[in-house]
């Protein structure tokens, strides 16, 4: 498939890995890069630049195609040393940063100029068109249904999309829900030029994460993410389990009285637990709703090869037999 984003990244396939805590490592990106997808090493993952550039180093290791690096912008108390990241990202040779959080409009300079293309990751339509005009390449749409952070619209994608689509001028993926070939035929049908996979690709055989993560993949339905953090405004769509219980009961309790401090435990630093020591209880993880189609643990390039056969076999065979002669 050929669209605006496969041109844009240099891809083979309109199919993006999202930028994961504790996931995103070489490991992951390469091989979805080498699968003809975008890799993303996630950027913050690496305790310092100087970790992120000797995880650079390891993905180019690994791959002779194109990568990324996602960096999530976060509230000011707790900044990073972004300019120095950047400069990791930039003396690594990367090409293509995707950017999540909060508004990247103070870092674009240095990364158009060493010539990277940004993404965006956006959860409405305002603040992708902001994302545009400040700059940025692309856009990744994110819909209500995408593990992580939704925003508090609580669109879900077969609304937002083609909204984006009526106003963005620049490309865009699909991102939340996304897991196999309807997904992306679907996507595509809504205005988007390819998908953004994130809790899907947890479930494939490169995933550097503990195999306790992805039998929990397969176990869930669409049924089995909860929504937490509401009331402080900076809701997470997770995996049910007990340490959700106590976060949701504590919210309950208290109510708009309730601090981050007060879960604090539940929600902080928990991913090294989880995603690496298979303590599913430890805390809240991200998951989305796509759970409930995750049926099998593919390599990355079985499962790749597989939703772009499959979604040329929809679009030939099954959607133009729907047109009358």
């Amino acid at each position: 498939m050929k669209t605006r984003i496969t041109e844009l990244f240099g891809i083979k396939h309109p199919i993006i890995q999202g930028g994961m805590h504790f996931v995103g490592f070489a490991e992951m990106a390469s091989a979805v890069s080498n699968a003809g997808g975008l890799g993303i090493i996630t950027g913050l993952t690496q305790r310092t630049p100087e970790d992120l550039a000797k995880e650079i180093a390891r993905c180019r290791d690994m791959t002779d195609k194109p990568f990324g690096v996602n960096l999530t912008f976060l509230p000011a108390f707790t900044t990073p040393p972004y300019p120095e990241y950047i400069q990791a990202i930039i003396e690594g040779g990367v090409k293509a940063v995707e950017t999540a959080g909060r508004s990247p409009e103070q870092y674009l300079p240095s990364l158009k100029a060493a010539g990277i293309k940004v993404i965006h990751k956006c959860t409405s339509v305002r603040h992708s068109l902001k994302a545009e005009k400040i700059g940025c390449d692309a856009v990744s749409v994110d819909g209500f249904e995408c593990g992580g952070h939704p925003g508090e619209d609580d669109v879900p994608n077969m609304i937002l999309l083609p909204r984006a689509a009526e106003e963005l001028k620049i490309p865009f993926v699909a991102s939340g829900g996304m897991a196999d070939a309807r997904s992306l035929v679907a996507a595509m049908a809504l205005g988007a030029e390819g998908m953004n996979m994130g809790t899907r690709f947890i479930a494939t055989k490169e995933a550097p994460v503990h195999e306790n993560v992805k039998k929990a993949l397969l176990a869930a339905s669409e049924l089995d993410t909860r929504l937490i953090m509401r009331s402080l405004r900076n809701t997470e769509r997770v995996l049910d389990n007990s340490a959700v219980d106590k976060i949701v009961e504590i919210e309950r309790e208290k109510g708009a009285n309730v601090t981050i401090a007060d879960i604090h435990d539940l929600v902080g630093g928990v991913y090294p637990r989880v995603m690496q020591q298979g303590e599913m209880d430890a805390g809240a993880w991200s998951c989305g709703m796509v759970a409930g189609l995750i049926h099998d643990i593919p390599t990355c390039k079985e499962l790749i090869e597989r939703i772009i056969s499959e979604a040329e076999t929809i679009i030939r065979k099954r959607l133009e037999g729907f047109l009358a002669a």
